[in-house]
């Protein structure tokens, strides 16, 4: 019996190497890996000269549906998903309405059946309102679990006094992630730079002691209650020590950090980018910055997520600080960790451990995120050594712009792979969407 797709002649990444072998898939999921003699197939692809990489699964996107479509929607987001080579998405609860209920994240799978390019599921979000459901809610069909803010940033949700969170964390089993900043601080900087309308600014109002004044607290309290927590877009050298610390002491703890934290730095980004500079929480300096590749190399970061957060040119425009915060980036992160393999950053076992393997392992995703048999045939196909200039022109999104605008990118995506049928190809996607709820373990 033939397979139904087999790659021949790439090179195979996993976090334990990069090897020449080809790969076997039928009925969606991988068969066979490595040397395949006398194989035979529906579809031969020859990726001589290409590598063979685990799809993304980007842990942290904000697809904006429903509420305010006008930014982004789920056919749009995961689109421009399945175009940067991620075959997986997380989308966050702070949209209108938020979804903090049942009811509200079935919507949410209802809306993107048969719309989304990419497989996903959708955070739960913590609320005053739902503190007591919330070890209910975080094991619902279609979720990866639970989501606290405990500073605000775009939307309503907010969990910021340490009673709340200490009842969010014992209620539940699962691993939450936290968007991690000091609420009261946050107040107390905003009314200090009332006057300001200085993006540059930003990285003051919502400063690096917001950032570990929170990391603290949450720590603190995830000791208390035994529960692990996944600290999102860590941002400043002050909290990398105490991460390092729980994660030594504790076991518990993970983190992740983001490509554009990794590539702009202040205050070059605000003068160059303006108010598409500005992001919750903020490009900080290159002080800042090389303490989190530093960090990155020790060990300490786990996941790589795009927190892609769109908002339109119009409402980018606004005099700071009326503008959003928030950039869109699902659609090159892939694209910039491969720019950072080409310039000795990172290797490509680094891309698949944390932007594949990590991410499934942590929130229990079942048959996702390396290529070994029995897994989906979740694959990118990307050519290492294609250098892409990035124009406005190629962004997916709805928001109809990019950071990385005029940057060239080393390494580029050819062709993705979801469940073992070509989705996307030379840059466009290919037949109907097929997106489906990702399944989960619920154990890691």
């Amino acid at each position: 019996m033939p397979f139904d797709l087999l790659i021949r002649n790439g090179k195979i990444v996993t976090s334990q190497g990069v090897d020449p072998g080809d790969v076997a898939i039928s009925g969606g999921k991988i068969v066979a890996v490595g040397e395949i003699p006398g194989a035979e197939a529906e579809e031969t692809i020859d990726a001589k000269g290409l590598l063979v990489m685990p799809g993304v699964i980007d842990t942290q996107v904000h697809f904006r549906e429903p509420g305010m479509e006008h930014k982004e929607d789920l056919e749009s987001g995961t689109r421009s998903a399945i175009l940067g080579g991620v075959t997986t998405i997380f989308e966050m609860p702070n949209t209108n309405p938020t979804t903090t209920s049942k009811e509200a994240l079935e919507d949410k799978l209802e809306r993107a059946a048969g719309r989304a390019w990419c497989d996903y599921g959708f955070f739960v979000g913590a609320s005053a309102e739902n503190l007591d459901e919330l070890g209910n809610l975080e094991l619902l069909p279609g979720s990866p679990g639970i989501k606290i803010f405990m500073g605000s940033s775009t939307g309503s949700l907010l969990v910021g006094d340490d009673d709340m969170v200490k009842k969010a964390l014992k209620n539940g089993i699962r691993r939450v992630s936290v968007h991690s900043e000091d609420e009261p601080r946050l107040r107390e900087r905003k009314e200090h730079f009332a006057s300001s309308t200085n993006p540059a600014d930003h990285p003051l109002i919502r400063d690096a002691e917001s950032a570990r004044l929170s990391t603290e607290r949450l720590l603190r309290i995830s000791e208390e209650t035994g529960r692990p927590v996944h600290i999102l877009h860590v941002s400043s050298l002050d909290e990398i020590p105490l991460i390092r610390r729980a994660k030594r002491q504790v076991g518990r703890v993970t983190a992740e950090v983001t490509p554009q934290h990794l590539y702009f730095h202040g205050p070059e980004a605000y003068e160059k980018l303006g108010t598409h500079a500005q992001m919750n929480p903020p490009i900080r300096s290159k002080e800042h910055q090389d303490a989190l590749w530093a960090a990155l190399a020790d060990g300490v970061f786990d996941v790589f997520g795009s927190d892609h957060a769109p908002h339109t040119l119009e409402e980018k425009a606004k005099p700071y600080p009326q503008s959003p915060s928030g950039m869109p980036g699902v659609q090159t992160m892939l694209p910039v960790l491969l720019t950072f393999v080409s310039q000795g950053k990172l290797t490509l076992e680094d891309v698949a451990r944390m932007g594949s393997e990590n991410p499934a392992r942590l929130f229990g995703l079942r048959d996702k995120g390396t290529i070994s048999e029995g897994f989906d045939a979740d694959l990118v196909l990307v050519d290492p050594k294609r250098k892409t200039v990035f124009e406005r022109s190629m962004v997916a999104s709805k928001c109809g712009w990019s950071p990385y605008e005029g940057d060239t990118f080393t390494g580029w995506p050819l062709r993705v792979i979801l469940r073992g049928r070509t989705v996307m190809q030379e840059g466009h996607v290919v037949g109907q969407p097929s997106g489906q709820a990702a399944q989960y373990n619920w154990k890691e």
